[in-house]
């Protein structure tokens, strides 16, 4: 039998792992990573962070070192976009007119940023925060006593405004819902943020969205809804991401908020499967179906995927986990909470920068927002994969310890 080839489209962190774990699974044929930036696949997460900070370059966030692909024979087009699946006769029409012949086909599309219609979003100044050439156009406008506007309370939002705080910007962040983090997190949590940007010197504005953005030829300052006005040498915008589908869509897959893919990762087409922010899965903890954005969803789905293509099924049935770091703090996330009826806190978050809170659905414990807290996030995640039971008068109390609870 011939060897077959593997293409692989979006040079994610899904598609890394897919191609790594498929070459290690015995996939004896081709593997080609097409990616449209023209550098190797890197480190998203250390963009809010550290790159932006200016304390990491681009050479240090490689997801893994060229010679590792080297090695397991993992090729890379660079700088090339595909623009059609021909699923009949298994070829990819590329931008620049050229083709591709595929055997089997990884979707890793991953998503893009959110764009919002904003008046003046075009000047100087104004940026989306996604990929390392956003944050290179970002940094020169990253100043000593400049003022900086963060469109956007989510994590991003919030991490940036955490990073330019420390490089001794004027930060302020405004937020259209009432609270910060509102669509991820309980009241509590999102008090807690508030109150520690706060001390960090950052002011939040919510409940207010913005209008236009004043300026001639760059940015001057945000005006919102409310007729408030905040001065600004530099906008960021961070108004979430969305799933990159249209290419499947274009092509005839099934698609509902991403690619919908089975417990295997295969996608409506058998001979191609999807994995990472880019893919709508059922969920054997939750019973629903979700759509997920982490590093852990991509590279965990991406094993599953690569499991598939090389003739084992093994099924994607992973705990999701998330995490944020701003200032001092470091938040760990187990479990998806979005429909918790009751909760326990351990600690207080109204003091100090260190608490827990677990969440429940009845007695069912559905997820845990650790900070400052790693032991309480191992425990919570352990008791989500196992669905024990647990003592809620004994888990708000801090006298007695993780390891006991577990016991």
């Amino acid at each position: 039998m011939p060897k077959q080839t593997c293409v692989i489209i979006g040079a994610s962190h899904a598609a890394v792992q897919l191609a790594l774990s498929l070459r290690q699974g015995g996939w004896q044929g081709r593997i080609l990573i097409v990616g449209e930036e023209q550098v190797l696949p890197y480190q998203r997460p250390p963009l809010s962070k550290d790159v932006l900070a200016g304390s990491k370059s681009l050479e240090m966030i490689p997801i893994r070192p060229a010679a590792v692909f080297e090695k397991s024979n993992i090729e890379f087009l660079s700088g090339r976009r595909v623009v059609h699946i021909d699923r009949v006769n298994k070829r990819l029409q590329l931008h620049d007119d050229t083709s591709l012949a595929y055997d089997k086909l990884a979707l890793t599309l991953g998503s893009r940023v959110r764009k919002i219609p904003l008046t003046g979003s075009e000047q100087e100044g104004v940026f989306y925060l996604r990929t390392i050439a956003d944050v290179e156009q970002i940094r020169p406008f990253v100043v000593d006593g400049k003022r900086a506007v963060i469109v956007g309370g989510g994590y991003i939002g919030l991490e940036a405004a955490a990073v330019l705080r420390k490089q001794a910007m004027e930060v302020t962040v405004i937020e259209a819902l009432p609270r910060v983090l509102q669509r991820v997190t309980a009241p509590q949590v999102s008090a807690f943020y508030q109150r520690i940007h706060a001390e960090e010197g950052v002011r939040i504005q919510t409940g207010t969205g913005v209008a236009s953005i004043a300026g001639s030829g760059r940015a001057e300052h945000v005006v919102c809804m409310d007729g408030s006005e905040h001065l600004a040498d530099l906008v960021i915008i961070a108004a979430g991401i969305l799933p990159n589908t249209e290419l499947a869509e274009e092509a005839g897959l099934r698609t509902d908020n991403g690619i919908l893919v089975d417990e295997f990762t295969r996608s409506s087409d058998p001979d191609i499967v999807a994995a990472g922010d880019c893919t709508r899965h059922f969920n054997p903890f939750y019973q629903r179906k979700i759509r997920l954005e982490s590093v852990q969803n991509a590279t965990d789905q991406a094993k599953t995927a690569a499991a598939t293509l090389n003739g084992q099924l093994l099924p994607y049935n992973t705990l999701p986990w998330f995490w944020s770091e701003q200032y001092d703090t470091r938040l760990q996330i187990a479990g998806l909470s979005e429909t918790y009826d009751n909760s326990v806190i351990r600690g207080n978050p109204e003091e100090g920068r260190s608490f827990a809170m677990f969440y429940f659905k009845g007695d069912r414990m559905l997820a845990v927002d650790a900070i400052n807290r790693p032991a309480e996030f191992m425990m919570g995640k352990r008791l989500l994969i196992e669905g024990a039971d647990i003592d809620k008068k004994k888990l708000g109390d801090e006298r007695v310890s993780p390891k006991d609870l577990l016991q």
